[in-house]
C-alpha cells in the first residue's frame, strides 16, 4: 500500500513561502561544482538567526546535506518543521470544516476497494522504482554481522514492488516477505518477471487486523520497511500496525520508516472539504493521507515498546528547471528498534 509520492501537478512558490529554501542558492552553486561526483557531501549552516525553520529547538546549527540526484532535488535533515508563509498559515487555520462522520465511516469501510481501484487505474506505472532506499537507509547493509550474511526483511505495504524489486536486484543475500492491503497490487507483484518464490513471499494483508504470524515466524525478521504506508491508515489504527510488526521483528532489530511530514507540499494542496481530522486528509479517489510530526510518531512507536534511534524531518526542494518550478517536500525519516527485552 504505497502512497502517492509523485504529484501530478506542481505549483509556483512565492518568495514568502520559500521558508527553508533561503539557503539553497549557495547549495546550488556547490552542487553545480560537484555535479560530476557521486559522493554525498555536507555543509554546516547556522540557523540561529535565520527564518529557515520554526524556532522549536535549542540547537543553533544543523547539518544540511545535499545529494546529487537525477531529479535535481536538494535535501536537508533536522528536527524542525517547515516554516509556513503567512498566506499558507492563514489558509490552514481557516480550513476547519471536517468531512461528515457518515462519509468518514464510508471511507474507512471502502479503504481496500479504493486502493484496488487506484491500482486498476494506474497499473504498475504510477510510482518510480525506489533505488534511493539503500542510500537513505544504510542499515540495510550495516546490520549484517558479516559481509555475505543473509537478511530477512519485511516490506509492509509493498504496493506493486517499486521498493521490493530494486532491493532484491541490488542485494542477492536478501529474502523478502512483502504484503499489501490491495489484492490487485499483490497480483501485480506476483506477475513481475523478477518475482521468485525462492527469494520472496508476498501476501495480501490488512496490517491493522490480519496477524502477520500467519505468514511469518515470530522474531524472525531483521529489517521492516514501512515506507509511505502508515500515512494511508486512520490514525486511530496506526498502533495496531506497529503492534503487529513487533511480533515478527527480531529483538535488537529495526523498523525503517519514511512518510509524509507536516506541511509537505501535498498537504498544502488539499482544497476545503478534504479534511478528515488534524493533519489527516482525503484525496478525490478516496485514498487518505496523514502528515506526521516527529512528536506524534515517537509517541506512537514508544507506546508499543519500540526504542527511538533516529527521528527527523527531511526537507527537499524539487526543481523543474525547464518550467522554473520549485516544490518544497517534507518527509519524516526514522528508525525505531525492538529492544532485546521488552520493558
Amino acid at each position: 500500500m504505497v502512497w502517492k509520492e509523485a504529484l501530478g501537478r506542481r505549483s509556483k512558490l512565492s518568495p514568502s513561502c520559500s521558508g527553508y529554501l533561503a539557503i539553497l542558492p549557495k547549495l546550488r552553486n556547490v552542487h553545480q561544482r560537484k555535479e560530476n561526483h557521486a559522493q554525498v557531501f555536507s555543509v554546516h549552516i547556522c540557523v540561529k538567526d535565520s527564518k529557515m525553520f520554526h524556532e522549536n529547538t535549542s540547537a543553533d546549527c544543523l547539518t544540511t546535506v545535499t545529494t546529487p540526484t537525477e531529479d535535481g532535488a536538494f535535501q536537508t535533515k533536522g528536527h524542525n518543521t517547515r516554516l509556513l508563509s503567512p498566506e499558507e498559515a492563514e489558509r490552514l487555520a481557516k480550513d476547519r470544516v471536517l468531512v461528515s462522520d457518515f462519509k468518514q465511516l464510508k471511507l474507512e469501510k471502502e479503504a481496500q476497494k479504493n486502493w484496488d481501484l487506484f491500482y486498476k487505474r494506474n497499473s504498475t506505472n504510477f510510482f518510480k522504482d525506489r533505488h534511493w532506499t539503500t542510500r537513505e537507509f544504510q542499515e540495510l547493509k550495516a546490520c549484517r554481522e558479516f559481509a555475505d550474511q543473509k537478511l530477512t526483511i519485511l516490506e509492509a505495504g509493498c504496493g506493486v514492488g517499486n521498493c521490493l524489486f530494486p532491493l532484491l536486484e541490488e542485494d542477492l543475500n536478501i529474502f523478502a516477505y512483502a504484503c499489501d492491503f490491495s489484492p490487485r497490487a499483490v497480483e501485480y507483484v506476483k506477475k513481475n518477471s523478477l518475482y521468485s518464490t525462492e527469494r520472496c513471499k508476498v501476501f495480501q494483508c490488512d496490517l491493522t487486523k490480519d496477524d502477520l504470524l500467519e505468514n511469518i515466524p515470530a522474531d524472525s525478521v531483521d529489517v521492516v520497511t514501512l515506507i509511505f504506508v502508515l500515512s494511508a491508515i486512520h490514525p486511530d489504527k496506526m498502533h495496531l500496525v506497529l503492534k503487529n510488526i513487533y511480533k515478527i521483528l527480531k529483538p535488537g532489530k529495526c523498523v525503517l520508516f519514511r512518510d509524509y511530514g507536516l506541511y509537505d507540499h501535498a498537504m498544502l494542496r488539499f482544497k476545503s472539504g478534504s479534511k478528515l481530522g488534524e493533519n489527516f486528509y482525503v484525496r478525490q479517489d478516496g485514498t487518505r493521507s496523514y502528515f506526521f510530526t516527529t512528536e506524534f510518531l515517537s509517541q506512537l512507536f514508544r507506546a508499543e515498546g519500540y526504542e527511538e534511534v533516529v527521528n527527523e524531518y527531511v526537507h527537499r526542494e524539487t526543481v523543474n528547471r525547464k518550467e522554473d518550478l520549485r516544490v518544497p517536500r517534507v518527509f519524516l525519516q526514522s528508525k525505531f528498534q525492538k529492544p532485546f527485552s521488552k520493558t
